[in-house]
């Protein structure tokens, strides 16, 4: 698990604008853009656990991602975002909640766009949906715990990527790459191969990996922040995925 520490004085770039539950509850009361954006940023960035869920609730690859692309298409429309309550909990609890509610209603094909209608959130240039679902491990796990380790994936996965944005920002590209295998466990390359490919000494290259784990764990939670209902809540959801995840 990531080493805990305080938000950087100088916080890098952020995966949205402001809060995941801000983002939400301004799409639901306006017509802000900028909100509108990040809400589609949101829903591109939690698309495949959502895909996964529906998936395991028995609905085959064509219908599962009809009606995932409509469902998102829905949430940014605002058509759901009225029943968003923060403090109700976690952002994913929400998610699914509405997710429920919006098969429930058993959307006919004719009510539905195409499949990658007016809102596409998965690029056509890389894995379609269920070719990354079948290559992942069979098994018979419920569709709730399904979604959980997908979502955590998910989570950790915006987390590298803000990383990664502030590594080539920084112009420190090279030492993330060499160094990726080593942010959240020292399973990897050696320290001493790292160093050498970067020409640097193994003390430093230790010294610069701690330091990239360290911000990779304010990213994290910064992260699940924007996931959960208070901020006392970030270390026990923390926890909570990496459990799930270790499964």
């Amino acid at each position: 698990m990531p080493p805990s520490g305080q938000e950087s004085e100088a916080a890098g770039p952020r995966v949205f604008a402001t809060t995941h539950w801000s983002v939400v509850l301004a799409a639901g009361e306006g017509d802000s853009a900028p909100g509108q954006r990040a809400l589609e940023t949101l829903c591109r960035a939690y698309w495949y656990p959502i895909y996964v869920y529906v998936r395991r609730k028995g609905y085959g690859p064509d219908e599962a991602q009809d009606l995932t692309q409509e469902f998102f298409a829905q949430l940014i429309a605002k058509q759901h975002l009225l029943l968003a309550d923060r403090e109700k909990g976690k952002f994913r609890t929400f998610l699914l909640a509405v997710l429920d509610y919006f098969l429930a209603r058993e959307w006919s094909r004719a009510h539905r766009q195409k499949r990658g209608g007016q809102f596409v959130f998965v690029s056509l240039d890389q894995q379609t949906p269920e070719e990354r679902y079948q290559l992942g491990p069979a098994d018979t796990d419920a569709p709730d715990k399904k979604f959980l380790r997908q979502w955590g994936l998910a989570v950790l996965e915006q987390a590298m990527n803000a990383l990664e944005r502030e590594c080539a920002d920084n112009g420190k590209g090279a030492l993330f790459w060499e160094a990726k295998e080593l942010l959240s466990s020292e399973r990897g390359p050696a320290y001493a191969e790292v160093a050498r490919r970067l020409n640097m000494g193994e003390g430093a290259a230790r010294m610069a990996v701690h330091r990239l784990r360290r911000r990779y764990g304010e990213l994290l939670r910064s992260e699940i922040t924007q996931t959960v209902g208070a901020p006392e809540e970030v270390e026990e959801e923390l926890r909570y995925l990496l459990s799930v995840l270790s499964e």
